[in-house]
């Protein structure tokens, strides 16, 4: 079994066990679940640089990256630095995040959030949308076409933009729709961990210009970006390459400057 699959049957447990203490009621009733959403779709479109900037403290791949900053410091960080949007990591078990991390996000920038997670069942779109996310996060790999359609739905139906990921054709194939937003493609292989920007670069041609092209995981100079632009990509998500520096928000501001 590989890391994908243990994160998924651990996920799903986790998702069972949330709605047997909070109910969807509960949420609903949250102070942002009525808040209207900023588009990151949009930002992306008018945006030069394009960076999605990510809040993440650790990765199954690499068991720490960093644990010394606040929430605050680093989403205030990436929003002064001029970040589209902000990817904000609530996977405790794997990556060391949570919904407060999102809420804390929240609280302190006015700039779109990903709920970056791994998206199972819809209880956890609602989670996204009362604790502040204005977008989430689906991945085909571990998902099948109907469960795209209903769970980007009913994002759509909350006012959350979709992203969808994905790591190759048959996945890309399988999963384009019109309730999505954003296409990015991970060149990360979940499976194996192994990164490379050619993943992007193949599968480019293949989405559809309805979709903004986000290109995720393993950017981590200008030149990169730069090569991958031609390609049509008017997204990239930016994290470890941030986060394990002495100051994130500093380290977004120069890449953001070069570009």
């Amino acid at each position: 079994m590989n890391i994908l699959d243990k994160i998924i049957i651990d996920k799903k447990r986790e998702v069972i066990l949330k709605k047997s203490i909070i109910p969807v009621s509960q949420l609903e009733e949250s102070a942002l679940f009525g808040r209207k959403t900023i588009s990151l779709s949009a930002n992306l479109k008018n945006s030069n640089s394009g960076i999605i900037a990510e809040h993440k403290r650790r990765s199954p791949s690499k068991a720490e990256i960093n644990y010394s900053f606040t929430v605050e410091e680093v989403v205030k960080g990436y929003e002064d630095a001029g970040a589209c949007g902000i990817s904000v990591l609530t996977d405790g078990k794997y990556f060391g995040g949570s919904l407060d991390d999102l809420l804390l996000a929240r609280a302190s920038v006015n700039i779109p959030l990903l709920r970056k997670e791994f998206i199972v069942d819809e209880y956890q779109i609602i989670e996204a949308k009362a604790h502040g996310a204005d977008l989430i996060l689906l991945i085909a790999a571990v998902l099948t076409r109907e469960e795209i359609k209903t769970l980007s739905k009913f994002a759509k139906s909350l006012g959350l933009e979709v992203l969808l990921e994905v790591h190759n054709s048959a996945e890309l194939e399988k999963s384009i729709m019109p309730s999505l937003d954003m296409i990015g493609v991970n060149n990360r292989n979940l499976k194996t961990f192994e990164v490379s920007l050619d993943f992007s670069k193949q599968l480019a041609h293949k989405i559809p210009n309805d979709f903004v092209k986000v290109s995720e995981s393993g950017i981590s100079s200008i030149e990169a970006i730069n090569e991958l632009k031609p390609y049509g990509y008017k997204g990239f998500l930016i994290g470890e390459n941030f986060m394990k520096t002495a100051n994130a928000g500093e380290a977004a501001k120069e890449f953001i400057n070069l570009l």
